[in-house]
């Protein structure tokens, strides 16, 4: 009996279980401001909300927290972080070590799957710049980012670059009324990308750096205000 084509694309599902379910509502929530920094999260409330028993909403919140996403305090309860400007430059400095490294070995190895997937993200970008929504260009801009990282094809940098993700996604949504200036924006990741596509390293290192410079000096500046 003949193997009906398409089936050697296919993978196996991976069943999904009810706490990574609440684990991924409730960050979207955080990242996206719904639940704002500082905010209690309150088992027996969300249980109710979601329908379930608080088990797997416990368990659902400790997830978040071994993310830092969200923090226990003892006697207290578990809240969404509240992230300073030494959080903030920390999250950069992590940030700096894991998209270097990225971006170096995409340089030298030049894949052109993975310069495809930045450059067609760098195209949607620029095709959203002047529609007014921050937002749209934000998660643009962090895709760049998440493709660069995934570009390096290590699991371990991927996983780490997720909680960094989340973090930043937290430190974006106050910054939404100061966001770069959309096609300033669209010409940095255009330059990133061209210098991916060259020859000169160096160049791209400095110009990672200073992309990530400009984002701390942002956060930070909102920060302090």
């Amino acid at each position: 009996m003949s193997q009906q084509p398409g089936l050697d694309e296919l993978t196996p599902v991976k069943p999904r279980t009810t706490p990574e379910i609440i684990a991924d509502r409730l960050r979207e929530q955080i990242v996206s401001g719904a639940f704002a920094p500082g905010s209690r999260m309150v088992e027996p409330q969300l249980a109710t909300r979601l329908g379930v028993s608080r088990g797997p909403v416990r368990e659902a919140l400790q997830r978040l927290v071994q993310e830092g996403l969200l923090t226990n305090i003892p006697n207290r309860g578990v809240f969404v972080v509240e992230l300073d400007a030494a959080d903030i430059t920390d999250i950069y400095t992590a940030r700096r070590a894991i998209e270097r490294e990225a971006a170096t070995l995409l340089h030298r190895g030049k894949s052109q799957t993975h310069l495809d997937r930045l450059a067609a993200v760098v195209e949607e970008m620029r095709s959203l710049a002047g529609r007014g929504d921050s937002r749209l260009i934000a998660e643009q801009d962090l895709a760049f980012h998440s493709a660069l990282v995934d570009a390096a094809e290590s699991p371990r940098l991927s996983k780490m670059f997720t909680t960094l993700l989340a973090e930043t996604r937290i430190c974006l949504a106050g910054l939404m009324d100061f966001y770069p200036e959309q096609s300033l924006l669209v010409a940095e990741h255009q330059h990133l990308l061209a210098l991916i596509q060259g020859d000169d390293e160096r160049a791209l290192l400095d110009a990672v750096d200073a992309h990530l410079d400009s984002a701390v000096r942002d956060l930070t500046r909102t920060d302090e205000a």
